[in-house]
């Protein structure tokens, strides 16, 4: 049913997509048939009736809706004693069925059927639901057919909405947008599949004879399985899951599609409809989103979203509490919000703003109503949908609050329908539970998002996806605290099931001991292919005799350390030019990483072949292969398998299958031959499975399916053999790399180690990046990673910072200082411990390097300070001891500056960060030599002055000096240097790269196929031929279109001259040009090409026909000619 306002001011029905019909007839129409309620507001039909129910919206003198409609009904015939009601009944079916006989009866039958008829028209629970909140009914939710009053409130709604009293309904609010759930799909067709089976049931039953009938002649399940296997097959909705990495499979069961069935088409979705809507916030992530043709239509849950049962997507908010009840529990220590007064004696029991004690409660419960408290947000979580929402005045996560949980300020920053407003703690309704509520996982997984262009967040959120898994699996430096909930869910780690006692951990399995129960076995899941190639494989997480309790995470997957996502690798990055190696985003990269495997990745490919049962017999998987040498066949089995650990390369048979030909009529030298040799040499073919061209690696596993073990092999297969063969990819020149930010890039070169950069200390960078790929991009997120990641390398810590709460830029420099004054004070702790050696009776020779000799002189030093000498040997513990005592040596007090943490604590300490910055600057200042003393106000505008005048950059901008690696020379200008975790992605160049000489070529115009999985050749376009043409190029460009391209008989000439060692002729005519002139003779064009030499070119059945030269083959080619007679000399 669509109802319509015309111009002249009355509304209309269309009744199924076809006729329309004035509102009032319908609405008296109805009044003549019943619904299944048992009040009903409309019972006569008459003018009257109908005026009354609109009366009181219908009242715009200048906009009279029923009246108009009224004018436009027809005359109504009152004959034979009906009712205006059942008049309007037959008139309305006149006007659906106009062919059919206009009785009452089938014209009840017709209405009764197309709109309370719950088979033809069900409104399903949501309907009913929605109908419920927009219309403000109260019909209960299992009634899904259409009633009189929702129909009656639906005319009144469109009214008030043309007099501008109420707003129209926003097709982009997720209120009024659904998520159909993969439940709610298959039921859809099952529900298609059954009414098939429904209608074959009945029309057997009709048809056959009563007393052979039987379930099982009349059953027929085919429709439902069809039905379900079409949804699974072939529908758009069903994807073949995407397990790059943990987060891929998490992110592709998180994806909302607007495509589909039933859903909006690529080409006719507009820009409203991809945009993101206000009620999107803490439900669809705004990040996260394909670039191209489906941006803004295919979508992400947001971090703490979920579907409700009518299908609208919820979002968490915490409660505001204004009220509590007088006996409640939560009263104590609340601070009242007005005099709570005695209701018999009126005396003042609380006053205005005082905190209530334990004494005041017994007094409160004779209040024996609600007390108004000042508002506190409480750990009550509710959760919203979107049009509900839209009432409430919702407060940031990161409002301050007090240890009470009562709101700070004054004014507090909220959100109220699509708007940001300021308002008082009193009118606020709820807040929202984190910050990172309104982002996605992949999203929330990217430090520092806030400083991120929004479409290169995008870019960086969904290459995380396509990171592979690498052979060692490192936690990020800087991370955001996502990383351990987004591993646990991704459901590629094991948790455990219950509490108990870890008893045995092998490679494969771990045994845990439960509290009564038998020990439980954990399977692990080893060297897995996962559908894009990349490696599964678990290892475990704890040791023998670990107390583990439920919910824990006891064994990590490929991209997960300790139970936390660990997508790349850290490594020391330098924003420099270098050379034009990373010219236009190019990446350099250090050749230390290929040889420690950081970026090592395994990849396993499985390759299949099937043996089936032809028409000339049956195929065979043997080890007997016609014309192939022992050296082919020798890692194959006596059945002709290759073996497990056998190192295969491009084209190197896997299994041995051979195929029956034909039988055809023999020569008398094969019936000879076929005497001498035995019946062995009948005629079969090579159909080995082969690896393919530019493959290679190690078979790791061989699975071998027959018929009488795998009864579900296809019809006519008797045998299939799956082999998997595993690769370990290096990092090399071609592959992509990315950061989280979006910036991406491909290895340029890999470089020696001792041509790149290094740091004043020797440390060599890892990975040179172009700066001019920051400014452009408006990604600074990677500039305070790298900063933020320095610090936590050098202080041995890991920085959480999660989005849109993270660390500051004052606490990132505050780090910065940390981590220069703890590597001076290592530095000159160093040359201190030799002046230490010399006064000591050690022999200097027999000391290796700085290190050791710090070490015993650390033990000396701190030992008798208090520090634990045990822990001297630990780095961190020993470097930052070590800069506390020189801190107090210099007259500074270290516990400003340092905890020695334990656990993770919150680094929110202005008092401290500025302290520690300022005693950075003074110190670095004195290493400079310049010694004046300095007031704290003044001691950064003199740090700069010092830095312009001597060139030396400020430890807490996070540049330093950075030497030429081939003359060891300084750069004339500070470097941005520090740690980023970097991604290896999917796009390796091994998957890409590929060459040919000669292969395959299409039947139609004889040129090769084009792609790496035909074998195909490089295509030569329009602008490469013009690049040619442009440079005078005419020989090679006419080879490019003849001998490399289609000309067949070109091709062949050119193969023997080469093999002959002869020059090669001129080319022929095109195959293409064959093809044209056919086209054109096709069209009834008499088309005909003349040589040079005016002779007539044949097309068609007269062309002669070349043939490549049969090259002597040795002993194959026995009795080739055997009985034939010479011709000629």
């Amino acid at each position: 049913m669509e109802f319509e306002t015309r111009k002249s001011d009355y509304i209309i029905l269309k009744f199924n997509r076809k006729r329309t019909v004035p509102i009032t007839v319908f609405l008296r129409a109805l009044s003549a048939v019943e619904d299944g309620l048992s009040e009903s507001p409309l019972r006569n039909g008459t003018d009257e009736e109908i005026m009354s129910l609109f009366q009181d919206v219908d009242n715009n003198p200048d906009r009279l809706f029923m009246a108009s409609t009224l004018h436009q009904e027809p005359e109504w015939d009152l004959s034979g004693g009906k009712t205006i009601a059942e008049a309007a009944l037959i008139e309305f079916f006149k006007k659906m069925r106009p062919g059919d006989p206009a009785t009452l009866e089938n014209a009840k039958g017709f209405l009764e059927e197309q709109l309370f008829d719950q088979r033809h028209y069900d409104l399903e629970r949501v309907g009913r639901y929605k109908l419920n909140q927009k219309l403000d009914l109260s019909i209960p939710i299992p009634h899904r057919n259409v009633t009189k009053s929702d129909i009656i409130r639906l005319i009144r709604r469109m009214i008030l909405i043309n007099n501008g009293v109420e707003h129209a309904d926003d097709i982009d609010h997720l209120g009024n947008r659904r998520v159909k759930t993969v439940g709610e799909l298959i039921q859809n067709k099952l529900r298609i599949g059954l009414r098939r089976m429904e209608r074959v049931i009945k029309e057997r039953m009709s048809i056959r004879d009563q007393e052979q009938l039987s379930p099982v002649t009349l059953v027929n399940i085919r429709p439902v399985v069809a039905a379900l296997r079409e949804f699974f097959g072939s529908s758009q909705l069903s994807q073949f899951m995407d397990q790059t990495n943990p987060l891929a499979e998490l992110r592709h069961k998180r994806t909302l599609s607007a495509l589909g069935p039933g859903g909006l088409r690529r080409e006719r979705a507009g820009f409203d409809v991809r945009d993101v809507h206000h009620s999107h916030y803490g439900r669809i992530c705004p990040i996260e989103t394909p670039e191209g043709p489906n941006i803004g239509l295919i979508g992400r849950l947001a971090s703490f979203a979920r579907v409700n049962e009518y299908g609208f997507i919820e979002t968490p908010y915490r409660k505001v509490v204004k009220v509590l009840p007088c006996d409640g529990a939560n009263l104590g220590g609340r601070t009242v919000r007005g005099n709570v007064t005695d209701p018999k004696s009126g005396n003042v029991i609380v006053k205005d703003g005082e905190r209530i004690t334990a004494k005041m409660l017994r007094s409160l419960v004779k209040v024996g109503s609600e007390i108004p408290v000042v508002p506190f947000v409480s750990e009550q979580v509710d959760y919203l949908s979107a049009d509900a929402e839209d009432k409430y005045v919702i407060a940031q996560a990161n409002a301050p609050l007090t240890d009470e949980h009562e709101f700070v300020r004054e004014r507090i920053s909220c959100r109220y329908h699509s708007g940001f407003v300021f308002q008082n703690p009193e009118v606020v309704d709820y807040m929202d539970v984190a910050p990172h509520q309104v982002v996605g996982i992949s999203a929330a997984l990217i430090p520092f998002l806030e400083h991120d262009d929004a479409n290169r967040a995008l870019m960086g959120s969904n290459m995380m996806a396509q990171a592979v898994p690498l052979v060692r699996p490192e936690i990020p430096m800087v991370s955001t605290g996502m990383e351990y909930n987004a591993a646990l869910d991704s459901g590629q780690v094991i948790v455990a099931i219950e509490d108990g006692e870890v008893v045995s951990v092998t490679g494969s399995t771990i045994s845990v001991k439960e509290k009564g129960h038998p020990t439980r076995v954990y399977q692990l899941r080893k060297y897995q292919r996962s559908n894009q190639s990349t490696c599964i494989d678990q290892r475990p997480a704890v040791v023998k005799g670990q107390v583990i309790k439920r919910g824990d995470i006891i064994a990590d997957s490929s991209s997960t350390e300790s139970g936390e996502l660990a997508l790349g690798q850290n490594v020391v990055v330098a924003f420099l030019s270098w050379e034009g190696g990373n010219f236009e985003d190019a990446i350099l990269l250090s050749e230390r990483l290929v040889q420690e495997d950081r970026f090592t990745s395994v990849h396993i490919e499985k390759y299949e072949v099937e043996a089936r049962d032809t028409k000339l017999g049956p195929e065979e998987i043997t080890r007997d292969i016609p014309n192939v040498g022992e050296d082919a066949i020798k890692d194959l089995d006596e059945n002709g398998i290759i073996r497990i650990g056998a190192e295969v390369g491009p084209n190197d048979i896997l299994v041995g299958k051979i195929t029956p030909k034909g039988e055809k009529e023999l020569t008398p030298e094969e019936r000879l031959l076929r005497a001498i040799f035995g019946e062995k040499s009948r005629d079969v073919k090579d159909t080995s499975l082969r690896m393919p061209h530019g493959e290679r690696g190690k078979v790791v596993d061989v699975k071998v399916f027959t018929r009488e073990e795998n009864s579900d092999l296809s019809a006519g297969v008797d045998m299939m053999v799956r082999v998997s063969v595993a690769q370990r990819r290096k990092i090399t020149a071609g592959d992509k790399m990315a950061g989280r930010h979006g910036n991406k890039g491909v290895v340029s070169k890999v470089v020696p180690v001792e041509d790149m950069p290094f740091l004043e200390d020797g440390t060599p960078v890892d990975l040179i990046l172009n700066p001019l790929g920051v400014p452009g991009r408006m990604n600074i997120g990677q500039v305070l990673e790298v900063h933020l990641g320095w610090a936590a390398k050098r202080l041995g810590f890991r920085a959480v910072t999660p989005v849109f709460d993270g660390a500051s830029e004052s606490e990132i420099e505050a780090e910065l200082a940390r981590a220069w004054l703890v590597d001076e004070a290592w530095k000159e702790s160093a040359a201190a411990a030799w002046k230490w050696l010399k006064e000591q009776e050690y022999d200097e020779n027999s000391i290796q390097d700085d290190d050791e000799v710090r070490n015993l002189y650390l033990e000396e030093w701190l030992g008798g300070r208090g520090y634990k000498p045990r822990r001297l040997n630990e780095v961190n513990y020993a470097r930052q001891s070590a800069a506390r005592e020189w801190l107090r040596d210099h007259g500074y007090d270290p516990d400003q500056i340092f905890a020695l943490d334990e656990e993770p604590v919150h680094r929110r300490h202005p008092e401290r960060d500025d302290y520690t910055v300022r005693t950075c600057l003074r110190l670095w200042m004195e290493a400079l030599g310049y010694a004046k003393k300095v007031s704290d106000e003044k001691v950064l505008n003199v740090a700069q002055e010092v830095m312009r005048e001597n060139g030396s950059p400020m430890p807490i901008l996070g540049k330093q000096t950075l030497r030429d690696g081939k003359t060891g020379l300084p750069y004339d200008q500070p470097v941005t240097v520090g740690v980023m975790t970097i991604l290896k992605l999917h796009h390796l160049v091994e998957d890409k790269v590929h060459a040919r000489s000669t292969g395959p070529y299409s039947l139609v115009t004889q040129q090769p196929l084009g792609g790496k999985a035909q074998f195909g050749g490089q295509r030569f376009g329009e602008m490469e031929v013009w690049a040619l043409e442009a440079y005078g190029a005419a020989y090679t460009l006419q080879e490019m279109l003849t001998v490399k391209s289609d000309d067949v008989q070109g091709r062949v000439n050119t193969y023997e001259a080469i093999v002959k060692g002869e020059p090669i002729e001129e080319p022929s005519i095109p195959a293409s040009f064959r093809v044209l002139v056919k086209e054109l003779q096709s069209l009834g064009l008499a088309v005909e090409a003349v040589g040079e030499g005016g002779d007539m070119v044949r097309f068609g059945k007269d062309e002669e026909k070349t043939h490549p030269p049969r090259m002597d083959t040795g002993l194959l080619g026995l009795g080739e000619n055997f009985g034939r007679k010479k011709t000629g000399s």
